[in-house]
């Protein structure tokens, strides 16, 4: 019995690839820490567990809302036809409760974090959620997803101190960049099935050699807003280790997929993202706490 349940969380958690958590886990993080040095807030461990509450209720009903709107379309692709409600791994029904239930955590967690967060909770659950409908109707689909990960800076910023302010969105301009850039690397490889679904992509709509100079000017766009935040902010040389780490792995990635070659695209999507971001991200902590 024990062993069947095991089995059945890592369905799910495979379901939403939580490994990849780590993506936009590490900014929410610093957007916390920002709020913490540069206001009068002080580090609050039950507010800080909420902030990593609402990123993992909120990135887990967008993931599994993914894999329920699009299995029929995954299980027509060999490539995808292996995730796990194709499969019969997890039934539909039994996902879309799932989501259901992420998004009702998701919005309980932000009404015990503040008013603002609690007010803004639907329009964040709207943009993660509704990613995975854009590829039926346009070819900016990953800047639509990037928009939903550049929520974790900004949102964990206001979770401390209920204000907007320009610090934290430099840092969410520059997920915005990065996530755009590397999910247009990530969608190469269905360039030749989603047009024969009719699908939209960059890479359907611009070819492989064009999808790939914009990844490049979009994941420019990222280093530039890494570096100005961190001008604007006076961030010392912890962080500027970082912000070389950061570009110039988002860097290495362009050297590992070519337009005749896409053998090294989960490489540099998920292990290379992976690294930057958490690398980044404790660089520039040592940076916060030292000052």
């Amino acid at each position: 019995m024990e062993s069947s349940s095991i089995k059945k969380v890592n369905n799910y958690l495979s379901l939403i690839k939580f490994s990849h958590t780590v993506f936009a886990l590490p900014f929410a993080i610093i957007g916390y820490f920002l709020a913490i040095t540069y206001t009068d807030a002080t580090f609050n461990l039950r507010l800080f567990a909420l902030v990593i509450l609402c990123m993992v209720f909120a990135r887990s009903a967008a993931m599994a809302f993914n894999r329920y709107i699009d299995r029929k379309i995954d299980e027509q692709n060999a490539r995808t036809a292996v995730r796990e409600i194709p499969a019969g791994v997890v039934k539909p029904k039994a996902a879309l409760v799932f989501v259901i239930i992420n998004c009702v955590l998701f919005v309980a967690t932000t009404y015990f974090i503040n008013t603002l967060c609690f007010y803004l909770s639907p329009i964040a659950l709207l943009v993660v959620l509704g990613y995975s409908l854009t590829k039926r109707f346009t070819a900016l689909c990953h800047l639509v997803l990037g928009v939903g990960l550049a929520l974790a800076p900004i949102g964990a910023y206001l979770a401390v101190t209920g204000a907007f302010s320009w610090l934290p969105l430099f840092f969410s301009f520059a997920v915005l960049f990065w996530v755009s850039g590397f999910d247009i690397i990530y969608a190469l490889q269905d360039e030749a099935f989603d047009k024969s679904k009719n699908l939209k992509s960059i890479p359907v709509w611009l070819g492989t050699k064009g999808a790939l100079t914009l990844s490049i000017i979009l994941h420019i766009f990222s280093a530039l807003f890494v570096i100005y935040a961190g001008i604007y902010a006076h961030f010392n040389m912890w962080y500027w280790i970082g912000v070389a780490v950061f570009t110039g792995l988002l860097t290495y990635q362009h050297t590992l997929v070519k337009p005749n070659d896409l053998s090294k695209v989960n490489i540099a999507f998920f292990t290379t993202n992976g690294i930057a971001s958490i690398l980044f991200a404790v660089c520039v902590l040592i940076d916060l706490f030292l000052k």
